[in-house]
């Protein structure tokens, strides 16, 4: 079926002089049908004054009557401009203008008021979101007698809207897709413990020469195996740990504990490893009178990783400090070594997951690179942070706060 078109202005044709005679009946106080608009210069002053809103209105067939600031602003058009006109000027073509002002007129005539949300045209041709009321004018006998109609500019809204929505689908699948990798983490994690186990114990067991005594050789190829698959399983450890914290599925037992107690026990587990690079690890200052509000556990796992950092990135014959103390509020434990230090712009990134300075095909060390990840994330869990002080060349000084259990949590 072929529409019929209008003009070049896509309005039905009216005689402009009709609608501009209607017009000055409108705004001289008296209708033509009887008294719409009563009395005053003051209803005409106020709407006139009103910029945030279009406001004019219509005759019974939609022509503009009066036009007001707002609605030059707002649209674009001079009063000379529009009144006479049809008001399915103001709607995109797609919106196939006249059927639906026929509509609007029509629901608004039926029910007294019509409201609509939708783009809207102005004079130049850019589209804006409009909120539209529509209200139906009827002289006291209830004679319809024309329309009036408030436009509203929606447009930032809108945006913000449109916005918060594409936020909430970007949050939600970046949830969704944290969930499966971490889903996917402790699933292989578990999957790979078992057979890492198995290797260890049988290679254990192999040492100990209970299938038969085992060569000088063997043992060697022995301890070989038992190293790897250590090395692995402290890898499958950092994974499995990384999934849980990132699912929210770490527990922490909050306690008054000593930070002294927790670097007297944690200094003789990196010994062995220090000894077999010649580096000292040796005590800074570390009273007993130092005390945290956190997990002892989880505390102790932070300091574990730190030194286990300092010893990697160390070279030989260095040394690695470990000290404790209280700054403002705050219960510290600080880990510094004399290694290669941190690039400044790196003193952020190193925290990230799966990020390790240096590495390459060729590099020596050996790790996921979620170590101090992983610290961070048990640190600020507990309320407390993990920073680290460094200069290239001159060593890193990674710092543990906590809540001092003296002061609060």
């Amino acid at each position: 079926m072929t529409r019929k078109r209008f003009p070049s202005s896509a309005e039905p044709a009216k005689s402009k002089t009709g609608a501009k005679s209607a017009a000055a009946e409108f705004v001289g106080g008296r209708a033509t049908h009887g008294a719409i608009l009563e009395g005053s210069g003051l209803y005409g002053l106020l709407v006139e004054s009103v910029q945030d809103y279009a406001i004019f209105a219509l005759d019974p067939d939609g022509y503009v009557i009066t036009w007001n600031t707002g609605a030059a602003r707002l649209k674009g058009y001079a009063p000379e401009e529009i009144i006479g006109r049809h008001f399915s000027v103001f709607y995109p073509e797609e919106d196939d203008p006249l059927v639906k002002t026929r509509w609007e007129l029509e629901v608004a005539a039926r029910e007294g008021r019509f409201e609509d949300e939708g783009w809207r045209v102005r004079k130049d041709g850019t589209q804006f979101w409009a909120n539209v009321i529509i209200t139906a004018l009827r002289a006291p006998d209830g004679t319809l007698v024309g329309f009036a109609k408030v436009t509203r500019d929606l447009t930032e809204r809108k945006a913000a809207e449109e916005r918060a929505v594409r936020d909430a689908s970007r949050l939600a699948a970046v949830e969704a897709s944290n969930r499966t990798k971490s889903e996917f983490l402790a699933t292989m994690s578990h999957e790979l413990r078992t057979p890492l186990n198995a290797i260890g114990g049988y290679a254990e067991l192999m040492e100990l020469g209970v299938a038969g005594p085992v060569t000088s050789e063997q043992e060697s190829y022995l301890s070989r195996i038992r190293s790897s698959q250590q090395h692995l399983l402290a890898i499958i450890n950092d994974l499995l740990n990384y999934s849980r914290s990132e699912a929210g599925q770490l527990a922490y037992d909050l306690e008054r504990i000593s930070l002294h107690d927790v670097v007297e026990r944690s200094i003789p587990m990196m010994l062995p490893t220090a000894t077999s690079k010649s580096i000292a690890i040796g005590h800074g200052p570390c009273t007993m009178a130092v005390h945290a509000w956190a997990d002892e556990q989880k505390v102790e796992q932070i300091v574990l990783n730190l030194l286990s950092n300092a010893v990697k990135f160390t070279p030989r014959g260095g040394r690695v400090v470990v000290s404790c103390g209280i700054a403002e509020d705050q219960s510290t434990i600080t880990v510094s070594d004399t290694g290669p230090g941190v690039p400044p712009e790196k003193s952020e990134e190193i925290f990230e997951p799966f990020v390790q300075l240096g590495r390459s095909l060729t590099s020596q060390q050996q790790g996921t690179g979620l170590g101090l990840a992983i610290s961070r994330e048990l640190a600020r869990a507990m309320h407390g942070d993990l920073r680290v002080e460094s200069a290239p060349g001159g060593g890193a000084a990674f710092t543990l706060t906590l809540p001092n259990a003296e002061r609060g949590t």
